[in-house]
């Protein structure tokens, strides 16, 4: 289908705003312009408040005050090079309250200063953290989930993976999952989509180049686990955008878990761009994925 409406007129302005392309920018100039873009949420949520999670610093949503909830340990994206936990506030607020369950946004490491494995080690650790001090937390500890998008979905993809604590459901929002950027939609969908080929290459180019791991390790592209490994994760949502470099590999993804035998839903939004998750302000589609990835994380919260 044609990009949505909705989207080409947002994509017009971003395009009108003038900003060099990522590949061009320096990682400090690239998040200075993304801060400067942000609108302040005005979701109101039943509690926020910033915690420690076990040397990982992260941010507590709860939509209300009961004890006993669900726990999402959500992973912001930006290429493991930009994003915090500002950027994705917005997410987690409606992602809270929609679901009605309790979630953790994670303030991972960011390369080029701290290249792989250290988004992926704070993943990790704040995942055990969220087990271990659930019950503090107000939640349970045999209702925890795993999440996040783009980047922040290729760490929770191989989060689950490790398994540093029983997982009852993975989110995955456009995961990168194949570092090597060998599927077409790299090709199809190289640029004009906020997203594009040259700037995908610049974010694994900062994340793994430094430590020189292959692009092929499965720490890096999850789809390169072996199938054990796959076949042990928790169910799966996960959403996919039709205008995205990204696309096929999340598609291959999403079939591999299938194939595997785990419960996975898969949904891809023609006409929507990389990044429409987060947009919910501007898009309608972004909005429907939110409630979408709400919904399925309560459902498997509940279950």
């Amino acid at each position: 289908m044609p990009l949505h409406p909705q989207a080409k007129s947002l994509l017009e302005l971003i395009t009108s705003l003038g900003d060099p392309p990522l590949e061009q920018q320096s990682p400090e100039q690239a998040r200075a312009i993304r801060a400067s873009r942000r609108r302040p949420s005005t979701e109101q949520v039943h509690e926020i408040r910033d915690v420690d999670a076990g040397g990982v610093p992260a941010r507590l949503y709860r939509p209300r005050p009961d004890d006993g909830l669900g726990l999402l340990v959500f992973l912001h994206g930006g290429g493991w090079v930009i994003g915090d936990l500002d950027s994705h506030d917005n997410v987690c607020r409606t992602l809270a309250n929609i679901s009605g369950h309790a979630v953790l946004s994670v303030d991972y490491r960011l390369a080029p200063e701290f290249p792989f494995p250290a988004a992926l080690d704070d993943a990790v650790t704040a995942t055990r953290w969220a087990h271990a001090n659930a019950a503090s937390l107000g939640c349970r500890t045999d209702r925890l989930a795993i999440g996040g998008d783009s980047a922040g979905a290729n760490l929770a993809a191989v989060v689950a993976q490790l398994a540093p604590a029983p997982l009852a459901f993975q989110l995955l929002v456009y995961p990168v999952t194949d570092c090597t950027r060998s599927h077409p939609s790299h090709v199809e969908n190289a640029e004009g989509y906020f997203l594009g080929t040259a700037g995908m290459q610049w974010f694994i180019d900062h994340y793994i180049s430094a430590s020189g791991t292959r692009a092929d390790d499965p720490r890096v592209s999850p789809m390169f686990a072996n199938d054990s490994a796959v076949a042990a994760t928790p169910p799966a949502l996960v959403i996919t955008a039709e205008f995205d470099p990204l696309r096929d590999e999340g598609d291959a993804y999403a079939a591999k878990l299938a194939a595997c035998g785990v419960p996975t839903s898969h949904v891809r939004f023609g006409g929507m761009f990389h990044g429409f998750f987060s947009l919910g302000d501007f898009l309608d589609d972004g909005r429907s994925a939110n409630a979408l990835a709400a919904a399925a994380l309560k459902a498997a919260l509940e279950r």
